[in-house]
């Protein structure tokens, strides 16, 4: 295993370790709201400091893109750690035992390393560029369906984003009649990870963010399977909007999201 993700995975241990132990007291965790339906807690920004300081123990000047804290270390270093110490804080926070914590790598803008922890389950998933998915020892591939039927398909509210509501809804009424069914989780984090093991066979969201995406992007490729914006380009980066799964699925996604979208969703 390479060394700088055996130090990632060593870091968000320590972050999950955090996060369990306030679960056993959550009427201790302060709360705050920083956005529109969007929150903030006292756990998210402890975990995301020993996030910070595990890797800065064993590399001092790397630089970090952190959901809490924004951008902190070496901004010029070569080596970039995107990182979501908490990632379904509403689930966290109503108790809900669904969340992870996502930590990723970009070396000279790269993707180089990703993982994802889901620390109720102790469940981990891990890619190294080139070297192929693990979910936990053992390998992992999305599933090889063939089109939407029979398929179990992830996605996200747009909590953040209520002007895209009725959109979303056509969205996913289209996509309800050709699937078995549709899951939405509350961890996109987890989401990907779940892709990428084949536990879901695609996924969609609106808006979402670097930190939300980055670890599972890599999977989800290492795995065999793509990702793409909502017309099948490489925008998902800049507009948060997402769909990944194998190429197959992603298609057939594509096509049923294409009639209902906006000129805004169109990137």
């Amino acid at each position: 295993m390479h060394p700088m993700l055996n130090i990632g995975i060593r870091a968000a241990r320590s972050a999950g370790k955090i996060i369990m132990q306030a679960t056993e007291q959550l009427e201790k965790v302060e709360v705050e709201q920083k956005g529109s339906n969007d929150f903030v807690t006292s756990v998210d920004k402890e975990a995301e400091e020993s996030i910070i300081y595990v890797i800065k123990k064993a590399y001092h000047d790397h630089g970090f893109i952190c959901e809490e804290s924004g951008e902190s270390g070496n901004r010029d270093s070569e080596y970039q750690w995107i990182i979501d110490p908490l990632d379904g804080t509403t689930n966290f926070i109503k108790g809900i035992p669904h969340f992870s914590v996502s930590i990723a790598l970009k070396i000279n803008g790269k993707t180089e390393l990703a993982l994802v922890l889901d620390p109720t389950r102790d469940e981990l998933f891990t890619a190294t560029r080139g070297a192929g998915c693990q979910f936990n020892t053992y390998r992992s591939r999305v599933t090889k369906a063939k089109d939407l039927k029979g398929t179990l398909i992830g996605t996200g509210f747009p909590f953040k984003f209520k002007h895209y509501k009725e959109t979303y809804l056509s969205i996913f009424s289209d996509m309800f009649d050709d699937t078995a069914d549709i899951r939405r989780s509350g961890s996109p984090a987890l989401d990907l990870a779940y892709v990428a093991a084949g536990r879901l066979d695609g996924f969609w969201e609106i808006g979402l963010k670097p930190w939300n995406t980055a670890a599972g992007e890599l999977l989800i490729k290492e795995a065999g399977g793509i990702v793409t914006d909502f017309t099948g380009g490489h925008g998902y980066v800049a507009s948060g909007n997402i769909v990944v799964g194998n190429p197959k699925v992603v298609k057939a996604m594509l096509s049923k999201m294409r009639p209902h979208l906006t000129p805004a969703l169109s990137r």
